[in-house]
C-alpha cells in the first residue's frame, strides 16, 4: 500500500472518531432532555417517588435488593483482598504453598449460600408479585383502558356512572395527550384492552407497568389490576412501554390525581352525555 493511501485512511479515521462520538452524545442529550423524565433520587434507589401504595411494595423490593447485592459485593471484594494479601507467594521461598484440591466444607459453603440468597429474593419475589396482581373486585373507581396504534381511550366508571371515554392521537408532549384523572386515596381498578398488537401502559411513579395483550377475552384476570392512590395530587406522564410501531414514542398520556371534590366536580362535567 503506498504512503500517501496510508496517510489518507489515517485521516478518514481521525474523522469518523469525532463524528461517532458527537452523535452519541447528541444521542445521549436528546433522550435526557425528555419533558417526561421524572425526579430520580439517591435515597430512592433511583426511582420516582412513588403515588401508589403498590409503588411502596416495589420500592422496598428494590431497596432490599440493592441493600443485599452491595452487602454480597462488599464480602466479596473483602475475600479478594484477604487472599491477595495474606496468601501470596513469599519472594524468600521458591515452593509454592500447600495446594488444596478438595476441601468439602468451603465446597459446601460455596453451593449453599446462593442456594440461600437465591431461594430468599425468590420469597419476595414472589410475595410482592402476589400483591400487586391482587384485584378484590371492590373498587369505587373503575377504568377501561383500550391500547391502539398508537394512543389511548379512557372509560372511566365510578358509583355506577359512566363518563365520557377521553380518546387521543400520538403526540410529541404527554401533557397532549388523553388525560385520566383519578381521585387520591381510593382503589382504583384497572382494564386493559387491545385489538391490534401489544402495548404496554406505564406511568413511572406507579414503579411497575403491565402489558396490554390483544386476544386475552373480557373478564379475564390476567388483563385487570388494581392501584389504592396517595394523597399526592399532580399530574405525572404515562407512555407505551412496548415498541409497537411507527408512532410508539408518541404513545404518550398523563395521569392526574385531584382531591375527592375535584374528581366529583370532573364527573359532573364529564357524566356520559352531559354537556361539556
Amino acid at each position: 500500500m503506498s504512503p500517501t493511501r496510508r496517510t489518507t485512511r489515517r485521516s478518514l479515521a481521525r474523522r469518523r472518531v469525532p463524528r461517532a462520538a458527537a452523535l452519541a452524545l447528541l444521542l445521549a442529550t436528546a433522550t435526557a432532555c425528555a419533558n417526561d423524565v421524572p425526579e430520580a433520587d439517591w435515597s430512592r434507589g433511583l426511582l420516582p417517588d412513588h403515588i401508589t401504595e403498590q409503588g411502596g411494595v416495589v420500592q422496598s423490593l428494590w431497596n432490599g435488593a440493592w441493600i443485599a447485592a452491595l452487602a454480597t459485593g462488599a464480602v466479596v471484594i473483602a475475600l479478594i483482598l484477604w487472599a491477595a494479601v495474606f496468601h501470596r507467594k513469599r519472594r524468600a521461598k521458591a515452593e509454592l504453598p500447600p495446594q488444596v484440591r478438595y476441601n468439602l466444607p468451603i465446597e459446601m459453603l460455596y453451593t449453599l449460600i446462593p442456594l440461600v440468597m437465591v431461594s430468599v429474593f425468590f420469597y419476595f419475589t414472589a410475595r410482592d408479585s402476589e400483591v400487586l396482581s391482587k384485584v378484590d373486585g371492590d373498587a369505587t373507581v373503575k377504568v377501561k383502558v383500550e391500547a391502539f396504534q398508537w394512543s389511548w381511550r379512557f372509560t372511566t366508571t365510578t358509583d355506577g356512572k359512566t363518563l365520557q371515554p377521553v380518546a387521543g392521537t400520538p403526540v410529541s408532549d404527554y401533557k397532549q395527550g388523553p388525560q385520566l384523572v383519578l381521585p387520591v386515596n381510593k382503589k382504583v381498578e384497572f382494564d386493559l384492552s387491545t385489538d391490534d398488537v401489544i402495548h404496554s401502559f406505564w406511568v413511572p411513579e406507579f414503579l411497575f407497568k403491565r402489558d396490554v395483550i390483544p386476544g386475552i377475552p373480557e373478564g379475564n384476570p390476567g388483563r385487570k389490576f388494581q392501584i389504592t392512590t396517595l394523597n399526592k395530587p399532580g399530574t405525572y406522564a404515562g407512555r407505551c412501554a412496548e415498541l409497537c410501531g411507527v408512532d410508539h414514542s408518541r404513545m404518550l398520556f398523563s395521569v392526574k390525581l385531584v382531591s375527592q371534590q375535584e374528581f366529583d366536580q370532573y364527573i359532573a362535567t364529564h357524566q356520559a352525555g352531559s354537556a361539556q
